[in-house]
């Protein structure tokens, strides 16, 4: 046992399929690990973030949130607050010339109206502005507000049901936001076929961002009159439209600056303090700051959404999948934020990367009083995987087969045909990462039947150990009909004599700390042919550097790498013509706008069927688990772990590494103990203290990373997306080595040590 233990983490490379040329070339391009371009001042501690800004003549803001989940505002008296010593200006709704806002639909408000209700405690009442800090945290406590209690709505099973308490009766009759159902072949013939037939209930939890960095800016009017807000964002052009709205201005007279981002893994999607600073900024022409505590950060923000899922998946004795059935009910919490987007991912995603003739999915995402729910690394990907991952391991124990066989007969490739009726697009890597994590953590091959390693069943009498696997995927870039697109710009300054001798890479994805900045970098280096070096990219202006779109759905290496990587072509290509016309020129602009439209184009479910284009790419990763359980306490500590995940192409490998254990360490605390934790509407987790997210403590003891490159043709040199994928495996393959080590399945996230116990005394107990 000791021998594969404390070896540390390693990182290796399986490329497969063809590569293009022109790579390695040690100018720290495509295909090299350089030193991200922003670390040195971040190490130093020299990194300027949104909360380090401080503008001259600059005032302090702090918010007034809702008392209560759910409760009709009968008045707001703002006279006390008003009147403190060195308060400015108490803003409510009526500073605010559009109220409304939100990312799908505009169902939030800036500020709550009295005779308008707080839906939950997340709601804003007010927010006092004032000389310092400590001024506006005090005065908020005098804003009067009178409350008439309404029932609590908090779990979705309940608020879908008729004659329940609508959180938005404007919106209609029911809390039920979007419905989608796919239907695939025949379900009943499907189940008929098959041998062996297993059915569970699963249920996730809501997950917090936990970024480092709390939500914070400054808000100010720049010398050309324009709203500016310094902000840590994903999105910041897409920022603009809803800040312009709220304000009922132009956009051009909008814009957002972003410096360094302490991370984010979809916790900045949604506007947090960007809207607030804006509207203080346009009130008072006074630069605003506003900096949340941790415990605001915390609580009221957004979380990973809570699944409830009712599954049933059947398989012949040979193996092979015959119907899936899925049941998917999600929590959005108060507000829609991106929760249909959300929804669409995770049903896309219901069945898993397998071929499935027949299917019937239902989902459905529905309002509640606890605080909304958002977007999150995986975006409605790792809900789905724990279902689905759950059902391939169980169907394997039902059949006595291995894990790794079941799925190489299941698993999708090139051209087949995928859960909404369309061929998957060319770069399905997935049999590879399945097989590279098999062989790695000891599996056998002969032929197409596998043989898992024998495991000790204990170290020590309370000891029992376990070897689990899991196998997912995920969409790259945006879906469902949406044109996903990104523009860059080059600008080449050259010599005297004509050759180039720097490079300006001007493209508006937001670097989160994930180094996107740094892979579009490489990406030009590579093209201009140009050291790195020599390459710079500017602090994200919006004023100054065109739209790339969110950095989400893990698309920038793909979207805007395609960008960047069209703009040094068309920069070249006028080069030479400068060159040949000898012009002297001694600056070349070069733009391109990538669309993923151009090269496949994605659809919406058609209503009845769900059949549709749903994304542009994928990526894939598998991984193995072996862990031991403490059979007295319930105590789990991962010993080894083994993953691999095809991103198509690494355009840096050190950056790819860190997304890797970055989404392990994410998935450990998913499938082991994070949670947030509401009680009738009203978090009971209120900071770090509070909620238990792994130290290094709890992270795996050793580590084996596996990159497979399968190329995708339409990335940027085969480049997919890396960030997500390797969190969506993790649960799941952690619940399967505690069945193998205890005989118990975990079915409800996370697997704390007290869940774990429990089961096994009530195994011990229908045992007597």
């Amino acid at each position: 046992m000791k021998s594969i233990l404390h070896e540390g983490w390693s990182f290796e490379g399986i490329v497969t399929g063809s590569q293009q040329s022109g790579m390695g070339k040690r100018n720290g391009g495509v295909g090299e690990s350089i030193i991200k371009i922003d670390a040195a001042p971040k190490a130093r501690g020299e990194g300027i973030y949104p909360q380090d800004f401080n503008l001259e003549g600059q005032l302090y803001a702090s918010v007034v949130w809702s008392q209560y989940p759910h409760a009709k505002v009968c008045s707001i008296d703002i006279t006390k607050a008003a009147a403190y010593p060195g308060v400015v200006k108490v803003l409510t709704a009526g500073d605010v010339p559009e109220n409304s806002y939100g990312i799908n639909f505009p169902d939030q408000s800036v500020f709550v109206v009295a005779g308008d209700k707080v839906r939950s405690v997340a709601d804003r009442i007010a927010m006092v502005v004032a000389e310092t800090h400590e001024a506006a945290r005090e005065a908020c406590g005098l804003v009067e507000v009178k409350y008439e209690l309404l029932p609590v709505v908090s779990d979705p099973r309940e608020a879908m049901k008729d004659g329940s308490i609508l959180i938005h009766p404007e919106r209609g009759d029911t809390n039920i936001i979007d419905k989608i159902k796919i239907r695939r072949g025949d379900i009943q013939t499907g189940f008929e076929e098959a041998d062996v037939v297993v059915e569970s209930y699963y249920t996730t939890q809501a997950q917090e961002h936990a970024y480092m960095q709390p939500d914070a800016g400054v808000g100010y009017i720049d010398d050309k009159g324009r709203v500016t807000v310094i902000v840590a964002t994903q999105a910041p052009h897409d920022d603009i439209p809803k800040i312009a709205r709220i304000l009922q201005v132009e956009e051009k007279d909008v814009h957002l600056v972003v410096p360094a981002v302490g991370g984010a893994f979809g916790g900045r999607e949604d506007m947090q303090t960007h809207h607030l600073l804006a509207v203080a900024a346009f009130v008072l022409r006074r630069p605003v700051k506003l900096v949340f505590s941790r415990e605001e950060t915390t609580m009221f923000t957004g979380h990973r959404h809570p699944f409830y899922m009712r599954c049933k998946s059947g398989a012949t004795r040979e193996g092979m999948l015959t119907a899936v059935e899925v049941e998917m009910i999600a929590d959005a919490g108060a507000y829609i934020s991106s929760s249909i987007w959300m929804l669409n991912n995770a049903t896309s995603n219901a069945a898993g990367p397998y071929k499935v003739p027949n299917a019937k999915i239902d989902s459905c995402a529905v309002y509640t009083n606890n605080v909304m729910n958002m977007a999150m690394r995986g975006f409605g990907a790792p809900q789905a995987a724990f279902a689905y991952e759950m059902q391939m391991n169980k169907l394997a124990v039902a059949l006595g087969m291995d894990p790794v066989e079941i799925r190489m007969k299941n698993l999708l490739e090139d051209g087949d045909i995928c859960l909404t009726g369309k061929p998957m697009p060319e770069g399905v890597g997935v049999k590879e990462t399945l097989k590279e994590v098999a062989l790695k953590a000891g599996w056998k091959q002969n032929g197409t039947h596998w043989e898992a390693p024998q495991v000790p069943v204990s170290i020590s009498p309370e000891k029992r150990i376990g070897l689990g696997l899991s196998t997912s995927y995920k969409n790259v870039g945006f879906s469902f009909g949406m044109d996903d697109y990104s523009k860059a710009i080059v600008e080449l300054y050259l010599q005297e004599s004509g050759q180039i001798d720097r490079a300006v890479v001007k493209c508006g994805a937001s670097d989160l700390g994930m180094g996107a900045q740094t892979a579009l970098a490489q990406i030009a280096a590579e093209i201009l042919d140009l050291n790195v070096t020599k390459i710079s990219v500017p602090v994200l202006d919006t004023a100054d550097v065109p739209y790339a779109g969110s950095s989400s759905a893990s698309r920038q290496t793909y979207t805007s790498g395609n960008a960047v990587y069209g703009a040094c072509q068309d920069a070249v290509k006028k080069l030479q013509q400068t060159l040949r016309d000898e012009t002297g020129e001694l600056k070349i602009i070069g733009e391109y706008e990538f669309h993923t439209s151009a090269v496949r184009p994605t659809s919406y479910y058609a209503p009845e069927t769900g059949e549709c284009e749903p994304h542009v790419s994928y990526g894939y990763t598998s991984q193995a688990v072996l862990l031991e359980v403490d059979v007295e306490t319930g105590e789990t500590k991962i010993l080894k772990l083994w993953t691999a995940q095809d991103c198509g192409k690494m355009i840096d490998p050190a950056m790819v590494n860190g997304q890797v254990a970055g989404a392990v360490h994410m998935g450990v605390g998913y499938g082991l103990m994070e949670e947030f934790i509401q009680h009738e509407g009203v978090p009971q987790t209120r900071g770090f203290s509070q909620y238990m997210f792994p130290t290094v403590l709890d992270m795996p003891e050793e580590m084996v990373s596996i990159n497979v490159e399968v190329p995708d043709p339409t990335g940027p040199f085969g480049a997919k997306g890396v960030a997500e994928m390797p969190l969506l495996p993790t649960a799941p393959a952690i619940m399967a080595a505690i069945h193998q080590a205890t005989g118990v399945w975990i079915d409800t996230l996370p697997a704390t040590a007290e869940r774990v116990w429990s089961r096994l005394n009530e195994k011990e107990k229908s045992q007597e």
